[in-house]
């Protein structure tokens, strides 16, 4: 019981992430339809910059704020000059745009930082609590309370505020958004920025667990999107239980079976899922009117 308690909580950490990089992804694919491949990259970005502002002698708090904060900036840089101009260009083109784009981040941070492994300590140190038999670290419980806020955060943000609503309005009808009087550019800025914090404080809460380099980001990017197929493209409870689900089925399938497997049981699950319901497990029901 103790053995499978362990699995569990591993299995959620990493799902957590996971679902925090498929909330990046469900938030810019509601506003603008692009599947931004770069999303990795922000979660990388938002560690890295931490573990280097904090080893030059900021306090751990400001480092994260400042990562996360220059992370935004990253996000509306990258839909300025690489997705805005090609505004009307096929989901094909807009794909291969934002993967040129991770290729030139991940380079860039090669460049600024190093292709070294580094980490920070841990928000509440290392000691591991002992729950059930099984040993939980205390960041651990960071990164769960972290995607659980968050995700409490997008939804109040989503349904209880006008720039929430005018992103859905923006993501349900462009032009019609436009003709009631959404800045629909205002919105597209807004959402890749809050995409690229949402990843970046991914970034800050599992760096002190999982370490972090320059190329961590594409294995990250690759996981999320899976996470966001698998809960349905575009719904952000779906990109919530997909993650966890994915970091669930990869913990089990390594405890019980061998981690060379996890990566593989984790897509065949997901191939399965899709089969049977191609829009994922929270697939929008659609009414065509006749």
């Amino acid at each position: 019981m103790a053995e499978l308690l362990q699995f569990l909580f591993s299995g959620l950490t990493v799902g957590a992430v996971y679902a925090l990089v498929a909330l990046g992804f469900t938030v810019i694919y509601n506003a603008s339809g692009v599947v931004n491949f770069a999303q990795g990259e922000f979660v990388m970005y938002g560690g890295m910059i931490t573990v280097f502002t904090y080893d030059a002698g900021m306090p751990l708090w400001f480092a994260a704020a400042s990562a996360v904060a220059i992370t935004c900036l990253i996000g509306i840089v990258l839909n300025r000059l690489a997705i805005e101009p090609a505004r009307g260009a096929s989901v094909v083109s807009l794909i291969i745009i934002t993967i040129g784009a991770s290729i030139v981040l991940r380079g860039i941070a090669q460049i600024v930082f190093d292709k070294q492994i580094h980490r920070f300590p841990a928000f509440s140190g290392d000691t591991p609590l002992l729950v059930g038999g099984a040993t939980v670290l205390p960041q651990s419980l960071w990164v769960l309370g972290g995607a659980a806020a968050i995700f409490a955060a997008l939804y109040v943000f989503m349904t209880r505020t006008m720039t929430g609503k005018s992103i859905l309005a923006t993501a349900n009808n462009r032009l019609a958004a436009q003709l009631v009087g959404v800045n629909v550019k205002v919105v597209m800025l807004l959402s890749f920025a809050l995409s690229a914090a949402i990843g970046a404080i991914a970034g800050v809460l599992v760096t002190p667990i999982t370490l972090t380099n320059a190329g961590i980001g594409v294995g990250i990017a690759l996981k999320g999107f899976a996470a966001a197929v698998l809960g349905g493209m575009g719904n952000p409870a779906g990109a919530l239980v997909g993650g966890l689900l994915l970091g669930l089925i990869e913990a089990l399938t390594a405890g019980y079976l061998s981690s060379s497997y996890k990566d593989a049981a984790a897509f065949v699950v997901i191939l399965l899922v899709l089969f049977f319901m191609p829009g994922g497990l929270f697939a929008a029901r659609t009414v065509e009117r006749v």
